[in-house]
């Protein structure tokens, strides 16, 4: 029986970024170091593939320090952790390596210098989500007031309009981001930006590869983890660019073939955590079904790279 055609279009960039690459390079070299068990406080990244294959390697993973023993190191995680985490390590004489991503790094820099200025901050963000729980630790109770939508904005209370300042999740959804920010800087016409935008530039890259696959595609699937903050926005992204059936899949065994009968086109990425591994396990599953041709539509090249914290990069 032959198979019916099918284009497929590949969203590039997508899958991993400069921030998860090291993430993961840290707990493969704490391990190598310091041997197992390494312990990791949170999901290194939000990706249960990679978490599985660092746990086979000897990674522990736990929600809080109170879990890790005094003698062994302990990794925290991409997302960036609240300045009361790495102060309880210290005080415990633990060995502590910092995973935050770098670009998550810049915004805690930057809620510090806005707070050391006498500026009250508002964060966009998502409630709950480790990077927002990590940014707004930075500073005392109360200095960090979240907002997650345009609605929110209108009901915030502040200390003083004219002393605010505003940073933002990195993983957002750059359109919706916008919105907030307008409506922000409509209510508080005194607020303070960041110079650079707060949404990384992965982020970004992915969105924006998504805006040109998804008009052009019948479906379009992001390979993420539900509780990933930018492969969720990807979704998103693509039903308001006009695709009118965009989903999350884990992996290959989640696709929803009923929903996908009689496509003539399908578009794949994949959010900043995911590996490349999974985005060819899903291909190869339409190549079993389909007679697929691959099409990359590239919308930006990346080049970014991290250097790994100096104590990896001594011996023991």
């Amino acid at each position: 029986m032959t198979k019916p055609p099918l284009t497929l279009y590949l969203a590039a960039p997508r899958g991993f970024c400069a921030g998860v690459d090291r993430a993961i390079k840290i707990v493969e070299m704490a391990l190598q170091k310091w041997g197992a068990p390494v312990y990791v406080r949170h999901e290194i990244v939000h990706n249960k593939f990679v978490v599985d294959g660092l746990r086979a390697k000897g990674a522990v993973f736990v929600e809080e320090l109170d879990e890790c023993p005094d003698d062994r190191p302990v990794i925290f995680s991409a997302h960036g952790v609240p300045k009361s985490v790495p102060a309880a390590a210290a005080a415990r004489e633990m060995i502590y390596v910092d995973a935050t991503c770098p670009l998550v790094s810049k915004v805690h820099i930057e809620a510090q210098r806005h707070a050391e200025a006498g500026l009250q901050m508002i964060m966009i963000g998502h409630k709950g989500h480790p990077e927002t729980v990590g940014t707004m630790g930075q500073l005392p109770d109360g200095e960090v007031l979240l907002v997650e939508t345009v609605d929110d904005v209108a009901g915030v209370q502040v200390r003083d309009p004219e002393k605010l300042a505003f940073v933002t999740q990195t993983t957002l959804s750059v359109d919706d981001t916008r919105d907030i920010v307008a409506a922000l800087q409509d209510r508080f016409p005194a607020i303070v930006g960041p110079h650079k935008e707060d949404i990384c530039y992965a982020t970004t890259n992915r969105q924006e590869a998504v805006k040109t696959v998804a008009p052009k595609s019948d479906a379009l699937l992001v390979v993420g983890a539900p509780n990933s903050s930018n492969s969720r926005r990807l979704v998103e992204v693509a039903s308001k660019a006009g695709c009118t059936y965009a989903q999350l899949v884990q992996r290959a065994t989640d696709i929803d073939w009923r929903a996908l009968d009689g496509i003539s086109s399908i578009a794949i990425t994949a959010g900043a955590s995911a590996p490349e591994v999974l985005v060819n396990e899903v291909i190869d599953a339409f190549r079993d079904r389909y007679d697929v041709t691959v099409e990359t539509v590239e919308t930006a090249t990346e080049n970014v790279e991290f250097k790994v914290p100096r104590i990896l990069r001594v011996p023991a």
